[in-house]
């Protein structure tokens, strides 16, 4: 079973160190910063093999030159991001497998939030780092794809087994609840949810992991076809891709 840990950086990211047990490999998916993973590694592991970043944007690949630098961590990354992602080591493509000791991970292609986006997803771990593509009860933001990608990159998650453990980049669950809350009125799972979520930041834990299972009962971007949500936006008759393009512009100005 591999070791996950969960890292907060800067103001709302999350950053995960990874150890395989069985070959002793240590990674950092999307180190935000160099200062406090170093810190966590000299503590704990004292070493850095690899790097995983799932896209290019600075607060995810903030730490990767000095944690290369320091531990000759190889860099890993989606083979678009080749020229965006300095001194990457490994370039990956869709569908192809990242041996991380005895864990393999599938790479999947998930555009939207970026061209180049990829999420590293493990069957036999039952795990998923999404990155900015999929977070605990919403979505990342549209900065160079298109609404169309990212419905499909979300779609292409969702299908997941439900037991799954997301793994996303950033701390936004509170404000994703209010969101869903307001435009999913009838649902009792939002309600039930509210409390565990204070209770979780009151407390300064983390709200990640989600299941899939969780976040199809509960993220309204994933809940596109349900005919409460069409009812409420006022869309009974449109696509699912429609509906989804009118709750990311609603969210980007909530």
């Amino acid at each position: 079973m591999l070791d996950i840990n969960i890292i907060s950086c800067l103001n709302d990211n999350y950053s995960y160190i990874i150890k395989d047990p069985k070959s002793g490999l240590v990674g950092v998916v999307d180190p935000s910063e160099f200062k406090v993973i170093d810190r966590w590694i000299t503590k704990n592991f004292k070493r850095i093999d690899f790097i995983l970043n799932t896209h290019h944007h600075s607060d995810h690949i903030g730490g990767n030159k000095e944690l290369k630098k320091k531990y000759n961590a190889k860099i890993v990354g989606s083979k678009l991001d080749r020229e965006r992602i300095a001194d990457i080591d490994i370039c990956l493509e869709e569908g192809e497998d990242f041996k991380f000791g005895s864990v393999s991970f599938k790479i999947l292609f998930v555009p939207g939030h970026t061209i180049g986006h990829i999420a590293f997803f493990s069957k036999n771990e039952k795990i998923i780092f999404t990155g900015d593509t999929l977070f605990s009860l919403g979505c990342g933001r549209i900065f160079e794809g298109t609404y169309v990608q990212m419905f499909n990159s979300l779609n292409q998650i969702k299908y997941l087994p439900n037991d799954t453990k997301i793994y996303c980049g950033h701390e936004y669950t509170k404000n994703n609840l209010k969101f869903c809350i307001k435009y999913d009125k009838s649902n009792k799972d939002l309600d039930k949810k509210l409390n565990w979520v204070d209770e979780r930041i009151k407390n300064r834990l983390p709200t990640v992991p989600t299941t899939i299972e969780e976040e199809m009962r509960t993220n309204i971007f994933l809940r596109c076809d349900n005919i409460g949500v069409k009812n409420n936006l006022g869309m009974s008759g449109s696509s699912e891709e429609l509906v989804f393009e009118k709750l990311r512009n609603l969210k980007d100005i909530f």
